[in-house]
């Protein structure tokens, strides 16, 4: 007899935690199917055996723990300590927006953040990505596949996850170069290109207050359908070209400001060294997730530094959409970077 069992996860960021909470369960002969609810924050699975709820779920908390998901009985209130965060995050990130702009304006370092969008930028956008929101989704589809590989592949994960890294970059590189080309031949002019910048640079202050966690109750999430064509071919031996092709188009806010800026550009060599700078950023930590053990989106810090994270977007956000409407003569110059 099946028997449905309802658990309270923590530690869930986007669609691609769904798939990977379910690919764990489901991988555990007794779990006939699981189902992860991400508004709710719920786990449903089925199987034929008999526990009781905390029982159950602390043998799957055993198996999930590893991936920084664990399982409660019963719904936990969330530690308050976790609000007071936000007014050490401040500090911190305005410091690196300090140290940022005073590099750029003595032109140690050219940002980009204001002008014209450049690959200096994107590698850095890109860095900041890859320990947010590209962490959760790229990474988490990273880390489903890691588990699929292992299972299909006796344990010989280097050819797969090689393929998978290989063909990302080679997809931000094509395909920011096509952006940047669609841009040339529709004629893009410097008042559209300036709105572009302003779309771009609104998408990044909103990907701040995500960040920072302002958005509790209605927290911008990505509906989990999106992943239902990774998770059908996840199996597959050409598996990893499609996904490191395929995350080029997943819906997450950073890729797409750098698929605007691209895109503004007007021309396929700079909107293919946006795209390959930034996927370059992303590459480091997405590397390391894929070669070895990366918990950090779960530690103890791991919370300061997304708060943090979220007021540089934040203030890149501010300072850019500032310097587009300067550009567009809506508003006088702030800063003369």
């Amino acid at each position: 007899m099946i028997k449905k069992y309802k658990f309270h996860v923590t530690g869930t960021h986007c669609a691609s935690c769904k798939i990977l909470i379910e690919d764990v369960l489901e991988e555990q002969g007794f779990i006939k199917n699981s189902k992860v609810d991400l508004k709710r924050e719920i786990v449903e699975v089925e199987t034929e055996r008999t526990y009781t709820t905390p029982e159950l779920a602390e043998i799957l908390t055993k198996e999930l723990k590893p991936h920084g998901y664990v399982l409660y009985a019963e719904k936990i209130i969330q530690d308050k300590k976790d609000n007071g965060v936000i007014w050490t995050a401040i500090p911190v990130g305005l410091v690196f927006l300090i140290l940022f702009f005073l590099l750029q304006r003595s032109g140690i370092l050219n940002l980009g953040i204001g002008g014209q969008m450049t690959p200096t930028t994107g590698f850095i956008i890109g860095i900041i990505a890859s320990l947010s929101s590209c962490l959760a989704i790229v990474g988490g589809l990273v880390l489903s596949l890691s588990v699929k590989v292992a299972k299909d592949e006796n344990g010989s994960v280097k050819k797969p996850f090689i393929l998978f890294h290989i063909s990302r970059l080679f997809g931000f590189v094509i395909l920011g170069g096509v952006l940047g080309l669609i841009g040339e031949t529709i004629g893009i002019s410097f008042t559209f290109s300036a709105i572009l910048g302003l779309i771009a640079s609104l998408v990044m202050i909103l990907l701040g207050i995500n960040l920072l966690g302002i958005l509790k109750k209605g927290t911008i999430t990505l509906p989990s359908n999106i992943f239902s064509f990774f998770r059908k071919v996840e199996h597959a031996t050409w598996a990893p070209v499609l996904i490191g092709v395929g995350t080029f188009f997943l819906p997450c806010g950073f890729t797409q400001s750098m698929q605007i800026a691209a895109l503004s550009s007007g021309s396929f060599m700079s909107g293919l060294l946006i795209m390959s700078a930034f996927a370059l950023g992303t590459l480091p930590v997405l590397a390391l997730l894929s070669f070895g053990s990366v918990s950090f989106a779960h530690g103890k810090h791991a919370t300061l530094f997304f708060k943090s994270a979220g007021v540089v977007v934040i203030g890149f956000g501010l300072f850019a959409l500032l310097a587009g409407l300067a550009g567009l003569g809506i508003i006088k110059p702030l800063f003369s970077i």
